[in-house]
């Protein structure tokens, strides 16, 4: 199932999207947007499939978040490009990253992404692709298999909100991939995947809802691999962060074949109230006139959000990240709080205590709405942030910038939670 950086790369996320044909497109659209800020020239570039889902207002606040969070951009260093996908190496002031644009056969634009540079030439040692086919697309992940000491039990990944990459990438950081490799050197399976809204966005459109999203891939992930004569001794744990780990609940709800759930940083509270949070912490941390606006916005789209007149049908310009009202009612008719008391397999729920997107409040509300299951545990630790990855003082953006790992308690819980029957 985001802080400053967070909440662009969210604005950004809600519209990203995959595969480019066409360099020379990409690059004047990335001048025109970033450089020249002429929001108007860059919106033209869009197919008009995607118009409907932005706007040149969206694009200028885009813009302006990230030149709060990257500083001036300055150049595009070089293009590199992965079958149809091309990655643009661009240098901002205060780092380098990559941005990947689509584009159709018309060279009409679908969508760009803001991703960590991306070495080429560098293969994985890990983990082979699987495809698995939910509804109407295939989705590819990556497999880990332990050869030796197979304990048999299969951890299924799901990623937080926006089109998260299988190994939950930002920019530097990959969360999953961490998480997955070591305990494939501890004997346990996994499976990680791309979700559909990073490699077939056209999959999502107005109508779509929280399950369209998230929960019916997942719940025919879980499918596949029970049918699968490989893995019919396998138990399945699902392990969610964010938006995953808020959806454990509604998940294991609509599917009886998993054994345990692991919630790492999942908001216990509505998502609206878990926004409007996080940008008066940022507030406080760096105060200026583009946030205060960006502030004003967002509370103004939440009132429309929270009123009694949102429904279904209210347009999505008025709501947060322009997402619909379809999407945001499936949001807001969900409550873990009283799904989770309905789950009976072990739950491990882990909490970093400087984490300012998901907060300790949150996992007290976990905490005391679970305090009667025996099956449930809690572990929070001091240091971490909302990736997991230890640090020091007050958690802010920047510290996503700078690369780390999952912390090894971390690490180590996991595996002692998934090894215990």
């Amino acid at each position: 199932m985001k802080n400053l950086f967070t909440s662009a790369f969210l604005l950004i996320s809600f519209f990203s999207f995959a595969q480019n044909q066409n360099k020379e497109t990409g690059e004047t659209f990335i001048k025109l947007l970033l450089q020249e800020k002429n929001y108007e020239k860059a919106y033209a570039f869009f197919d008009e499939s995607v118009k409907s889902k932005i706007s040149e207002e969206l694009l200028k606040t885009t813009e302006q978040q990230l030149a709060i969070q990257l500083g001036k951009f300055n150049n595009i260093i070089e293009i590199n490009n992965e079958n149809s996908t091309y990655f643009y190496y661009a240098d901002f002031e205060k780092m380098k990253l990559d941005i990947k644009i689509t584009l159709n056969e018309a060279n009409k634009i679908l969508g760009f992404f803001f991703a960590p540079h991306k070495e080429f030439n560098i293969k994985n040692l890990l983990g082979n692709d699987l495809n698995i086919k939910s509804n109407n697309i295939n989705l590819k992940g990556t497999i880990l298999i332990p050869g030796k000491n197979n304990l048999k039990k299969l951890v299924i990944f799901v990623h937080g909100s926006g089109p998260q990459d299988r190994d939950e990438t930002i920019y530097e950081n990959k969360p999953f991939k961490d998480i997955a490799e070591n305990l494939y050197l501890k004997g346990i399976a996994s499976y990680r995947f791309d979700k559909r809204t990073l490699t077939n966005p056209e999959s999502f459109n107005d109508k779509s809802t929280i399950d369209d999203e998230v929960t019916n891939d997942v719940v025919n992930i879980i499918s596949y691999f029970k049918e699968n004569e490989q893995f019919k001794n396998y138990e399945i744990i699902l392990l969610g962060h964010s938006l995953g780990a808020n959806l454990m609940p509604r998940i294991a709800g609509k599917s009886a074949q998993i054994s345990k759930l692991i919630l790492l940083a999942g908001n216990a509270r509505p998502l609206e109230k878990l926004i409007e949070e996080q940008y008066d912490y940022l507030y406080k941390l760096n105060p200026s006139l583009e946030l205060q606006e960006a502030i004003k916005k967002v509370t103004a789209q939440i009132a429309v959000l929270t009123s009694k007149s949102f429904n279904e049908n209210t347009p999505k310009e008025q709501l947060p990240f322009n997402l619909s009202g379809y999407y945001w009612k499936s949001v807001m008719d969900y409550n873990p709080l009283k799904e989770v008391k309905n789950v009976k397999i072990p739950i491990l729920i882990l909490q970093g205590e400087r984490d300012y997107q998901v907060t300790m409040v949150d996992f007290e509300l976990w905490k005391s709405t679970l305090k009667n299951n025996k099956k449930a545990s809690f572990i929070s630790y001091p240091s971490l942030n909302h990736l997991f990855m230890s640090g020091e003082n007050t958690s802010e953006p920047k510290e996503y910038m700078v690369k780390g790992n999952v912390d090894e308690m971390v690490i180590n819980d996991i595996f002692n939670f998934i090894e215990k029957n």
